[in-house]
């Protein structure tokens, strides 16, 4: 029987066949000692032990066309970034290292700022000069109006989507006006400090129809990414790597060095000067 990790606690695997349900499985011997771990996101192949308590094993990992190492995840065909508005206020250097993450990894992203009922079209457009001249999707939501969460959920339509943003944004929310199998927990907002509780606490895959499963995962805003350097950087901002060409300097920083096509782009204001001030602040933390 065939089926896809949708979530994995404490040794346990709970498998989503489309035919039966779920199924909860202990991963076999065998893939300890080849040193594989199941991943959620993960198809595989089930052998059934108790149909009416619904257990198994896992007996079979088949071959993963994507495996994250942050989130350790297989299977994805895109990141959803979501980050709010408003309330609390996007904290840009945080989202453009979940960007480099993606960009790293080769997953393609789409950014969602929700809780757009909060602020203006003109707010709503200065955010859209930020990203857009990097060539990311945007989508603005509110969960309390309902504005564009069908046109969101169309378009993660047949894919497998780790959703992944900071507490307080309205991530949870979000992903249960999205679907209805799964109610995921959500939490106040600390009056205090403008931001969320930490209330997804594992990675967790959700059938949204039929191929389309959407993955909660906890917030984390660390890119500690086996081989990033400062030196790779440059190639995880797209809108960089278009101006790179014309730097007079081969392996140029665009920081200091004269003649540097990023920093001429970044004049004419092709390049968002959040997103070239958030590089520099990352570059220099990787020194």
């Amino acid at each position: 029987m065939q089926g896809k990790i949708i979530k994995g606690i404490s040794g346990f695997y709970y498998v989503y066949v489309a035919e039966t349900g779920i199924y909860e499985c202990k991963a076999k011997g065998i893939f300890r000692n080849q040193k594989v771990k199941p991943l959620v996101g993960d198809d595989v192949e089930i052998a059934v032990l108790d149909e009416e308590k619904r257990t198994g094993n896992v007996e079979k990992i088949f071959p993963r066309k994507t495996e994250l190492i942050r989130p350790a995840v297989a299977n994805i065909d895109m990141a959803l970034l979501i980050f709010a508005a408003a309330k609390p206020e996007p904290n840009f250097n945080l989202l453009d290292r979940f960007l480099c993450m993606m960009e790293y990894q080769n997953v393609p992203v789409m950014i969602c700022f929700n809780k757009c009922d909060l602020v203006t079209e003109e707010k709503r457009r200065q955010l859209a000069d930020i990203y857009e001249p990097a060539g990311y999707e945007l989508c603005f939501t509110s969960v309390e109006s309902g504005e564009n969460t069908e046109i969101l959920k169309k378009r993660l339509r047949g894919k497998t989507t780790a959703v992944a943003g900071p507490s307080g944004v309205g991530k949870s929310s979000l992903v249960n006006c999205m679907q209805s199998l799964v109610h995921m927990q959500t939490g106040e907002i600390s009056e205090k400090i403008s931001r969320g509780r930490h209330t997804t606490r594992h990675t967790q895959l959700i059938p949204l129809g039929e191929q389309t499963y959407i993955m909660d995962t906890p917030g984390f805003s660390s890119m500690d990414l086996p081989g990033f350097t400062k030196d790779v950087l440059g190639t995880c901002y797209p809108e960089f790597v278009r101006y790179e060409p014309t730097c007079r300097f081969s392996g140029c920083s665009h920081i200091e060095e004269p003649d540097c096509g990023v920093k001429k782009a970044l004049e004419e204001g092709n390049i968002s000067p959040v997103r070239y001030e958030n590089y520099k602040i990352l570059y220099k933390s990787k020194m």
